[in-house]
């Protein structure tokens, strides 16, 4: 993979994404909404939102959000990550932070509000909360919604059963995501057959690079995300458990966690009601002129 790879914006009003083409890239493809404008116009337009999918996911995982939420006031932005289920592991060359600094890049001015899943939330957390300060140029967005991340606020609450749980049951958890995606409709055996191929498409490379970033949560700054974040977990998550989340809102300056305890990993497609209208809430909450923002509540766990 070069370096250089370029990252491509591209319009997709109808239909799926198409996969990308070349080697590992970032893809953003707008929903509805038109172009870019200055800064200093954000009050008066609708929000930019940004949505990050997970480790061997893609963009679709948020259709269910996007169609009951297809009258709300905001532009939404659709992010196809080089760790899609469609792509090589080459993109580990290069750290997930990367591939999510481009991503936010394509959208024209900076997104005022990222939504990301899974592995592209604490892909969105290394780069923002980077221990060494977020790159120079990085936008930082208005607000944030973290949807099952995973976190441990200290080195020692990893040990050698961590690794074991996550190498052993990877294949487990790509299989619920493939229940999850295909409505249940799958035969049980004919789902863990298509995860392992997903497993062994993502390779040890991907594995490696998905527990690294797990393994260096404890040292992210998270002082120095100082917006307003959502965070979204599920009561079954086998995969990123709700004491991750509730971690990380204590960890956060300005954190609300809910978890909903009849979803597992998938809040929006298990419980796509319910996370929508927290998602819609939270965003005509605090996407709103910065005087504003005073007020609102910075605190809260359900």
């Amino acid at each position: 993979m070069s370096p250089s790879t370029p990252v491509s914006v591209r319009r997709s009003g109808t239909g799926s994404p198409s996969g990308l083409d070349g080697g590992a890239e970032s893809s953003v493809r707008p929903e509805g909404g038109a172009g870019a404008a200055p800064r200093a116009e954000r009050q008066s337009r609708a929000p930019r939102v940004l949505f990050l999918h997970g480790l061997a996911g893609g963009g679709n995982v948020w259709d269910a959000y996007l169609e009951r939420t297809a009258g709300a006031d905001q532009e939404n932005w659709i992010a196809e990550l080089p760790w899609r289920a469609t792509e090589s592991p080459d993109w580990t060359a290069r750290s997930p932070a990367h591939w999510i600094r481009r991503a936010l890049d394509q959208v024209p001015d900076g997104p005022d509000v990222v939504v990301a899943h899974s592995f592209g939330a604490n892909a969105l957390l290394s780069l923002l909360a980077d221990p060494a300060g977020p790159p120079r140029g990085v936008r930082m967005p208005r607000a944030v919604v973290l949807v099952s991340p995973f976190y441990r606020a200290h080195a020692e609450a990893f040990d050698w059963d961590s690794i074991s749980y996550y190498l052993n049951r990877f294949d487990a958890i790509l299989a619920d995501g493939l229940r999850v995606r295909s409505g249940g409709r799958l035969p049980d055996e004919l789902r863990r057959g298509m995860a392992l191929k997903v497993r062994d498409r993502i390779g040890p490379y991907g594995w490696m690079s998905f527990f690294d970033t797990y393994l260096r949560t404890p040292q992210l700054r998270c002082d120095r995300l100082d917006v307003p974040v959502l965070i979204v977990g599920g009561g079954r998550d086998f995969a990123a458990f709700p004491r991750d989340s509730h971690a990380l809102g204590d960890a956060l300056p300005h954190a609300t966690v809910h978890i909903l305890p009849e979803s597992g990993h998938f809040a929006m497609a298990e419980q796509a009601p319910e996370f929508a209208a927290l998602t819609r809430e939270f965003i005509d909450t605090v996407v709103r002129p910065p005087a504003a923002l005073a007020d609102t509540p910075t605190r809260e766990h359900h």
